[in-house]
């Protein structure tokens, strides 16, 4: 039989360079190359597809577009997803697209699996917890072999493989419908000012428009389901987010990024709709969710984005904290009015049938609640603190 291989492919350098390495270093006799449509530009996905069935021997392209919004964004708004500052655009789709490289290696028989990670990122956790539950092998060339970016563009010229990587431009782009991370090259040092030649989602908050931009999202149970009173698909609501914020200069981030493995990495990402949303959401939450379910669900939002960033899943702990967080959710339904302007992104406005909020009550043109009854309250109130003052003395 066939000795076969299933590679994840994205079409760049890595996983390109992958292709004859496994059968030339590891002796494979097929690699099959599987693409998962997770929100990439439709080019990007047609170029993987010709550029695999070019070089590799069996290629599957599979769109996962919807499954993405719905079992794994939408989860992570619910959760105010949030890693150190980054809105885990790539972090959230690895296990994901590790789930559908599994279904078609049960398919073809495969006997191992290959990525392209390296050995001092985060994806090769991402993706091997899901594979290493197969029983079957995985290969990764670039950590097991040490490689440099440098010596994969001469490898694939050498092998005649087109790549976009050059020694003077050699960003690393990894995108979906959430975010677009950008790293590689002078990125690396910290230091370094990055070109705007590296941003394409958002416009330079300079050379936005002077006027802002005012927009309303519906929410229902948690999730995003309309924009300016129009009903919209997830999918559809997050790329117009996309265009919109990005259009305002509005989701760049520039950030030092504890990695899983301890490494501190320089990361550049855009995430319009991203920061849009999750802003959005979290207010909507600070008008209907209680003080106490507030604080506690700070806790698990953090629990839970560190377990995502991690790609853990399919960790017991994970499913516990997605029940706690879609019961929150229930009363998380409303709308939420946002200005863009320049780069910012200011809430203006809020509304829900849930508020826990009432006007008359918090009026100070309002006598229903009797502010004397509150003189008892503040007699207690420091209490120990005061008896404490007086032992000093």
């Amino acid at each position: 039989m066939a000795k076969k291989a299933i590679l994840s492919y994205s079409g760049g350098l890595d996983t390109s360079v992958c292709i004859p390495m496994l059968k030339e270093d590891y002796g494979f006799d097929e690699v099959i190359t599987v693409s998962v449509d997770v929100g990439q530009p439709e080019q990007e996905v047609k170029n993987a597809e010709e550029k695999a069935k070019l070089i590799s021997d069996k290629h599957y392209t599979i769109d996962a577009k919807d499954e993405f919004v719905s079992d794994y964004i939408f989860p992570l708004i619910k959760a105010n997803g949030d890693y150190e500052g980054y809105v885990m655009g790539t972090s959230i789709a690895r296990p994901l697209i590790a789930k559908k490289v599994v279904e078609i290696a049960e398919k073809e028989g495969a006997s191992a699996f290959a990525h392209g990670c390296t050995g001092k990122g985060n994806d090769q956790l991402r993706f091997e917890t899901i594979f290493r539950s197969t029983g079957k092998d995985v290969i990764a060339p670039m950590r097991e072999r040490n490689l440099t970016r440098e010596w994969e563009i001469e490898y694939a010229k050498c092998h005649n493989i087109p790549v976009a990587a050059t020694k003077d431009k050699p960003w690393s782009v990894d995108e979906n419908l959430w975010s677009r991370s950008i790293e590689g090259g002078r990125l690396e040092d910290p230091s370094f000012v990055p070109p705007e030649e590296i941003y394409e989602w958002t416009t330079s908050p300079e050379n936005a428009p002077d006027k802002a931009t005012v927009i309303d999202i519906g929410f229902e149970n948690g999730v995003p389901v309309s924009l300016d009173g129009q009903k919209m698909k997830g999918y559809d609501l997050i790329q117009k987010l996309n265009q919109i914020g990005g259009a305002n200069g509005v989701g760049r981030s520039d950030m030092v990024e504890d990695r899983v493995l301890g490494l501190k990495a320089r990361e550049n990402y855009e995430h319009p709709a991203a920061t849009i949303l999750l802003k959005a959401h979290k207010d909507l939450e600070q008008l209907v969710l209680t003080r106490a379910e507030l604080k506690f669900k700070a806790g698990v939002d953090s629990q839970w984005s560190e377990l995502a960033y991690q790609g853990l899943v399919d960790e017991p702990l994970y499913a516990d904290l997605n029940a706690f967080i879609d019961k929150t959710q229930e009363r998380v339904t409303g709308t939420v009015k946002v200005k863009l302007y320049k780069g910012g992104l200011i809430i203006v406005a809020r509304d829900s049938p849930f508020a826990l909020y009432s006007e008359d009550l918090v009026s100070f043109d309002s006598q229903t609640i009797d502010q004397k009854d509150a003189e008892g309250f503040c007699k207690y109130h420091g209490f120990q603190a005061r008896l404490y003052k007086q032992l000093k003395k």
